[in-house]
C-alpha cells in the first residue's frame, strides 16, 4: 500500500512602506510504505528532491513577484541600477531611505534600508510593550539580526515589526526573544 507523503513551503518577504509578499506551494507524492522500512536513505533522498522542487517554485514565484511589483529595471541618475553594485541608500523625499534597486535575479534579498516609516512604527510599538522601550529595541534588533535598528534592512524591519506586534499581542514572550531568563 502506497503512503502519501506532504511537502510544503511557505515564504514572506518584505517590501517598503510594511508591505509583504508571499507564496507558497503543496505538493502529494506518492512512495512505497516499504522504503521506510528497507531503505531509509532512498525515502529522505525522495523527500529532499520534492522539498527542494517546491523551494525552487516558491523562490521563482517570489521573485516574479517581486519583479512585476517594483518593475523589471530601476534607472537611478540616468543610468540602469545594477545589482552587483547598489549606490548608498539616501532619504528620496517619500520617506523612503531605499537605493531604488528591486529584485535580484538570484533571490538574494535586495539590500533595501528598512524606511523612516517602519523605523518610526517599530518605536511606537515599542513603546507600548512594558519592558521594552526604544532603548531595548536597539537590543533587540541586534539579538535578532546582529546588528543595530539603523542598519535594518526593509526586510530585516518587517520580521522586527511583526515580532514586536506578536509580543504586544501576548503571543511571545519578551525576555525569551531577548534571551532572558523568564
Amino acid at each position: 500500500m502506497p503512503m502519501i507523503i506532504n511537502v510544503g513551503l511557505s515564504k514572506k518577504i518584505g517590501l517598503p512602506d510594511y508591505g509583504s509578499l508571499g507564496a507558497s506551494c503543496n505538493i502529494q507524492i506518492e512512495a512505497e510504505h516499504a522504503l521506510l522500512d528497507r531503505d531509509l536513505e532512498a525515502f529522505h533522498a525522495k523527500v529532499r528532491n520534492a522539498f527542494v522542487a517546491v523551494r525552487q517554485a516558491v523562490q521563482d514565484e517570489l521573485a516574479r513577484e517581486q519583479q512585476a511589483h517594483t518593475g523589471a529595471s530601476t534607472v537611478q541618475n540616468g543610468a540602469a541600477a545594477h545589482p552587483a553594485s547598489p549606490p548608498p541608500p539616501a532619504a528620496n523625499g517619500n520617506g523612503s531611505r531605499t537605493n531604488g534597486n528591486s529584485a535580484y535575479g538570484n533571490g538574494q534579498r535586495s539590500g533595501h534600508a528598512a524606511t523612516d516609516k517602519q523605523l518610526k512604527f517599530a518605536s511606537q510599538l515599542s513603546k507600548a510593550i512594558h519592558g521594552l522601550g526604544i532603548r531595548r529595541l536597539d537590543t533587540l534588533a541586534q539579538k535578532m539580526f546582529g546588528k543595530p535598528l539603523a542598519a535594518l534592512s526593509s526586510m530585516d524591519a518587517s520580521g522586527l515589526i511583526d515580532t514586536l506586534k506578536s509580543i504586544k499581542d501576548g503571543e511571545i514572550d519578551l525576555a525569551s526573544v531577548l534571551g532572558e531568563a523568564v
